[in-house]
């Protein structure tokens, strides 16, 4: 009997799978996309400008923010502009290039302000009184709020607006992911984020080289102590989890620049489905506090950015 196109397309999809699927003897990541647990990591509500944010690859030792950052004083916002980030997309600032921010425990339907106090030492409100709307901006969208102190906020589609005190120059975007509340804002309002970026990609560090990210820009790791052959198994349970999320799984289309060899998911025994790259369980650091941070690198001599092949980086050789 001939075979149809159909059916032979068929078979060979079945055997990609089965290819993915024995190459742990676990099952392959599924057809259909899943949050990545570990995509937002517990943190402050703010987000300290002296809590390790904004270095690039995460010192954990970051310097309070200068009295005389540009983003520490009330100026004007001044004629808005658009400009396109590599990472965000197209990012608002103010008329010095400074990026603008939204919170996401503020509201926009009522416009309402909940950042005061220290929030608002680390987060300057951005004046509404000159805001003008430059290219690329509906001006409909701006808006204003009064704050708690009888002061005018721009607001950008009902969201108020703030600078961050650690940018410092044009085109900085050190607030953005800060707290897993911090986000820079859209022209539109809305959340300028990394959701472009595949489920995992790479990144060319400037310490470690070329490693895995998820899909919102945050270092990937794995544990040494974590088995890949035959089966996958995570070591880290309880307390540990809670620092170390688990990357939830993710569609093996989903992903660039990581080798598909292993690259799949398995179930933990709290039943919970955690992804591999080489079959080796991978995690992401909770004290990882926006992309580019690499705060959990060598910690405790077992954990380890992650290769795009699945090798640890950095890691001694056994």
């Amino acid at each position: 009997m001939k075979t149809s196109w159909r059916s032979a397309s068929l078979v060979a999809s079945a055997a990609a799978v089965l290819a993915l699927t024995t190459a742990c003897g676990q099952e392959a990541a599924p057809s259909a996309s899943s949050q990545n647990v570990g995509a937002t990591a517990a943190a402050g509500d703010y987000g300290n400008a002296g809590a390790g944010v904004g270095s690039g690859y995460g010192n954990g030792t970051g310097a309070s923010p200068s009295a005389s950052s540009p983003a520490s004083k009330a100026a004007s916002a001044g004629k808005l502009a658009v400009v396109t980030n590599p990472e965000l997309g197209k990012v608002l600032t103010d008329n010095a290039g400074l990026t603008l921010y939204r919170f996401d425990t503020d509201t926009a339907e009522p416009p309402k302000s909940n950042c005061d106090g220290d929030c608002a030492s680390t987060w300057p409100p951005v004046p509404a009184d000159d805001a003008t709307a430059g290219e690329g901006i509906d001006k409909s969208l701006l808006g204003e709020v009064t704050r708690t102190d009888g002061s005018k906020q721009l607001t950008i589609g009902g969201w108020p607006a703030y600078r961050y005190a650690k940018d410092v120059n044009a085109g900085d975007v050190n607030g953005q992911g800060v707290g897993g509340k911090w986000y820079a804002l859209a022209p539109t309002g809305k959340k300028a984020t990394l959701a472009s970026l595949p489920g995992l990609s790479t990144r060319e560090d400037p310490n470690l080289g070329e490693i895995v990210v998820d899909k919102n820009g945050m270092t990937v790791y794995r544990f040494l102590k974590d088995t890949a052959w035959p089966d996958p198994i995570s070591r880290c349970t309880g307390a540990c989890l809670e620092k170390w999320p688990a990357v939830g799984p993710v569609e093996t289309n989903d992903t660039k620049g990581v080798v598909k060899k292993g690259l799949m998911s398995f179930t933990r025994p709290d039943g919970v489905k955690q992804q591999t790259i080489n079959c080796w369980p991978i995690y992401t650091f909770a004290q990882d506090k926006e992309p580019g941070d690499t705060n959990g690198q060598g910690v405790g001599g077992t954990w380890y950015a992650v290769a795009p092949d699945g090798k640890p980086v950095g890691a001694p050789k056994q």
